[in-house]
């Protein structure tokens, strides 16, 4: 058992010495594959195995249980230097994990955490583009509609402007057309009238002579020009 043990140690010792002796790694190295640094560790936890497997050979049996036999003339000191070897290796992983395996993480993460935050502020900034590119879009709209419907307003306001002055000018020029019309109407019932008047006198001065009278022309006219006042007709 003590020789299978030994060889097993040994074996593993010369493994990691080995493996370690490659390019980038010297004893413990800062930079490098880190499954190096674990070989190295599996053979430091070896070497209190092989100091114990060679000295187990002889020395009186172990009573109770082994791992626990501190006062063991033999098994008593390798459990002491194994416990101090332990203690060595979990300060040395200690160590590896405090000073280069967590601020790598950390770099890591911290790296992980900026580029999200760069990509949220730049998703931020797209929307913040966008939002302002929709209210410009919308404002446009409202502008150009806005403007579309003045210019509406002052088309409309126009045709019913030149409307009310084709109207108008309509208007007047009926107008005047009525205005002639009545004033040759009345220049031309003033001719009859005055016509009338005129024939009225002399059927009056041709009756009187029939009658075997005369009369003044002048008084005959006035007469008629009185009667026809009487009856409205000037």
């Amino acid at each position: 058992m003590a020789e299978a043990l030994a060889a097993s140690g040994w074996g593993l010792l010369v493994t990691g010495l080995a493996l370690c002796q490659a390019p980038g790694c010297f004893f413990w190295p800062r930079e490098g594959n880190p499954m190096r640094r674990i070989l190295l560790a599996m053979t430091l936890s070896a070497m209190p195995a092989l100091a114990w497997a060679a000295s187990s050979a002889g020395g009186p049996p172990v009573e109770g249980m082994p791992q626990l036999a501190f006062g063991h003339p033999v098994q008593g000191p390798l459990l002491i230097g194994q416990v101090v070897w332990q203690a060595i290796i979990f300060f040395a992983l200690f160590m590896l994990m405090a000073f280069v395996a967590l601020p790598r993480l950390g770099s890591v993460i911290e790296n992980r955490r900026q580029r999200i935050e760069g990509d949220l502020d730049a998703a931020r900034a797209a929307m913040q583009s966008a939002e302002a590119a929709i209210a410009a879009q919308r404002e446009a709209t409202q502008t150009a509609r806005a403007e579309a419907q003045a210019a509406v307003n002052a088309a409309m306001q126009a045709a019913q402007q030149e409307m009310d002055a084709k109207a108008e000018a309509l208007n007047a020029a009926l107008a005047k057309q009525v205005a002639d019309a009545e004033a040759r109407i009345d220049q031309g019932r003033k001719s009859a009238m005055g016509a009338v008047r005129q024939v009225a006198g002399e059927t009056v001065e041709a009756l009187l002579s029939k009658l075997g009278t005369s009369a003044d022309a002048g008084k005959v006219q006035a007469a008629v020009q009185r009667e026809a006042t009487a009856r409205g007709i000037t």
